[in-house]
């Protein structure tokens, strides 16, 4: 039996379809793409690059700056602390620190020169002190610590009251003012205790201190005790107080007929504006027949003009 070639199965293919080719062109046109996407890769990576460099730079800008104002603040802090030294310290004070070295420098045109002493000079040697000189001129007056508040007397006050005399040095006494206690009993304490004689300098109120009295008050009390004084010597008293004690309280035209001794160390030239008779200048002077330091004194005019001051 013969068989046809319609009875045998026809074969089919079990392979898949072939993929088409790529064409050359979109060959290129992938290529081009990948080479596109790597060039606008290598750009953001470059741009990011450039702009964490700048972060960097700017940081390190700032920080540089930030030390560069931190150094200038502290060169400034520095030269500012150095001026106000040299202002308010060294320069203030040169005088002082001049005197304590034994270089005084006294101030110049005054030719009546003197000293103001108490218990704190210890026992003084009055034949040399009398012959002493400052600044080539010799000592002309002392001013004396006689009495303090109410009850206390200088220890001193008798003895150096006595030897300027009895060596011939125009002699002054002083009393120092406690706000806080009764004018009234301050002067009549003074008057007690203190007999002035014609050729003597008038009595000296030191006043320092305000305590609790407001400047009214202050002024009401100052001027009970030298109105009291005056009126027992027949002669102003003196007004002894530093140069800003006298503007912020005894600067009022009640007190302008009081000589003024103003206490304004370590300066050449005085700055107060007013009329003044007297200027202790330092309070590190040194003299023949004192041992340790002692307050320097000058009068502001002639020897004719510190003897008609003087009680009569």
């Amino acid at each position: 039996m013969s068989l046809s070639s319609s009875s045998y199965p026809r074969r089919t293919s079990s392979a898949q379809p072939r993929r088409k080719s790529t064409s050359a062109a979109t060959r290129r046109g992938q290529t081009g793409t990948k080479s596109d996407a790597q060039k606008a890769r290598k750009r953001r990576v470059s741009k990011s690059r450039k702009r964490s460099k700048f972060r960097v730079w700017t940081a390190t800008a700032k920080w540089r700056m930030r030390m560069l104002g931190i150094r200038l603040f502290v060169l400034a802090l520095v030269g500012l602390v150095c001026w106000m030294f040299y202002y308010y310290v060294a320069n203030r004070y040169s005088s002082k620190w001049q005197a304590i070295y034994g270089n005084e420098i006294y101030p110049e045109g005054y030719s009546i020169h003197g000293i103001d002493v108490s218990h704190h000079q210890g026992d003084i040697d009055w034949e040399k002190a009398s012959r002493a000189e400052v600044g080539g001129e010799p000592i002309c007056f002392v001013i004396i610590k006689a009495t303090e508040g109410v009850s206390h007397i200088d220890e001193n006050f008798n003895e150096n009251f006595y030897q300027t005399r009895q060596y011939d040095l125009v002699r002054g006494a002083y009393h120092y003012f406690k706000p806080n206690l009764s004018a009234s009993q301050q002067a009549k304490f003074f008057l007690k205790q203190v007999h002035l004689e014609e050729g003597d300098l008038p009595p000296v109120l030191d006043i320092e201190e305000r305590g609790n009295l407001n400047v009214k008050q202050l002024q009401k009390a100052a001027l009970t005790w030298l109105k009291m004084v005056e009126k027992q010597y027949n002669v102003p008293p003196i007004i002894y107080t530093n140069y800003k004690f006298k503007v912020d309280y005894l600067n009022t035209p009640e007190f302008n007929r009081y000589p003024y001794w103003i206490a304004h160390y370590y300066v050449r030239n005085l700055t107060y504006k007013g009329k003044w008779r007297f200027w202790q200048h330092t309070d590190c002077g040194t003299i023949e027949g004192i041992k340790g330091k002692v307050d320097l004194n000058i009068y502001n005019g002639s020897m004719y003009d510190l003897k008609h001051l003087c009680v009569e």
